[in-house]
């Protein structure tokens, strides 16, 4: 499938999954998909997708999927995907996003895999994430993230994954990671971090020395 996304569907409103992925579809997500507010699951990752994450998607509150990765998307993340508290899987890797992660992402209680790598987000990695409780998955690598690792990392026990691999980041490494100890693989490498890995994540870590 080519060309753009026909606005059309935009008023197919009993709709509750859309995927269009792994099409080359261009263009812009049409503002109108605001309107499909059943929508549980929507797939428009694989394509060539241009143009700013429309507001208008932080109305779709029964979403549970977005997947938006590997288009070429530019402009902010908008503040309103903050208001998505159903879902669980928010995946905008490889994309040419900008700007800071907004806070209000820290909201999105459901949420259980969040990937915003291989952007060009800036500005420093929001403490609100450590509301996330029942994330699994955070990758944030391949970016322009400046600052401190948050603190508040640390509460985030369920996670097996977190990737915050080829950023700007600096200061110490927290000891509070060592409260992840379902954590399997840990990226920091290409930062310029300081200090220790927690010895307990020894096997999960891409970098070192590890505390004593």
């Amino acid at each position: 499938m080519v060309g753009e996304i026909p606005p059309v569907l935009g008023y197919l409103t009993e709709l509750t999954v859309l995927n269009l992925s792994g099409n080359e579809l261009s263009g812009v997500i049409p503002p109108n998909f605001g309107n499909l507010t059943k929508l549980r699951e929507l797939y428009l990752n694989d394509n060539v997708l241009t143009g700013d994450l429309p507001l208008e998607v932080g109305t779709l509150t029964r979403l549970t999927q977005l997947w938006l990765d590997s288009n070429r998307l530019e402009g902010e993340i908008p503040s309103e995907l903050g208001n998505l508290d159903k879902l669980a899987r928010l995946n905008l890797q490889s994309n040419e996003l900008s700007g800071d992660i907004p806070n209000e992402l820290g909201n999105l209680a459901s949420l259980t895999n969040l990937n915003l790598s291989g952007n060009k987000l800036t500005g420093e990695i929001p403490l609100q994430l450590g509301n996330l409780s029942g994330l699994r998955i955070l990758v944030l690598s391949g970016n322009e993230l400046r600052g401190h690792i948050p603190i508040e990392l640390g509460d985030l026990t369920n996670l097996r994954e977190l990737n915050l691999h080829d950023n700007r980041l600096s200061g110490d490494i927290p000891l509070e990671l060592g409260k992840l100890t379902n954590l399997a693989r840990l990226f920091l490498g290409d930062n310029a971090l300081t200090g220790c890995v927690p010895s307990n994540l020894k096997e999960a870590s891409d970098i070192g020395p590890y505390c004593k």
